[in-house]
């Protein structure tokens, strides 16, 4: 398989509503707009800035692959809480970076099911899109028109 064959494409927009906040369209019915503001001094801190929806992003991909192998494993998942901790730091150059993402998911099943869950844990990783990709790198291309 070529490496573009079965590529799926989708557009966020970004509209500048004021300062340094953004209203996020995702181009999808019936999901609201996001408003993301840069936190003060800079920001209103009115939304969540770009560190924190990254974050977000990636606790939410790895929560949905750990909980689509559990059900597939016809675990019972009663609970899925789950915790990610950015680390950003300015990099040699001065500017920041997020260095580091820590992740804590915190299942909760039945304790005579806790056993089946071994092959979800050791696999569950590889089925997250985002993650898998910040952990490589993305290639991204930038054109101000």
């Amino acid at each position: 398989m070529s490496e573009n064959e079965g590529t799926q494409y989708s557009t966020v927009d970004l509209e500048l509503v004021k300062d340094y906040e953004f209203k996020v369209k995702f181009n999808l019915q019936n999901v609201p707009d996001l408003i993301m503001d840069e936190p003060s001094p800079v920001g209103q801190g009115t939304g969540p800035n770009a560190s924190r929806v990254l974050a977000a992003a990636v606790g939410n991909c790895l929560s949905a692959s750990l909980l689509f192998c559990l059900r597939k494993a016809r675990i019972n998942v009663k609970t899925l809480k789950t915790m990610v901790t950015t680390s950003v730091a300015r990099n040699q150059e001065g500017y920041w970076r997020v260095k580091a993402i820590s992740v804590r998911l915190q299942p909760t099943v039945a304790e005579d099911e806790a056993a089946k869950m071994e092959r979800c844990l050791k696999i569950f990783e590889n089925y997250c899109v985002v993650t898998q990709s910040v952990r490589k790198g993305i290639d991204v291309d930038v054109k101000v028109v």
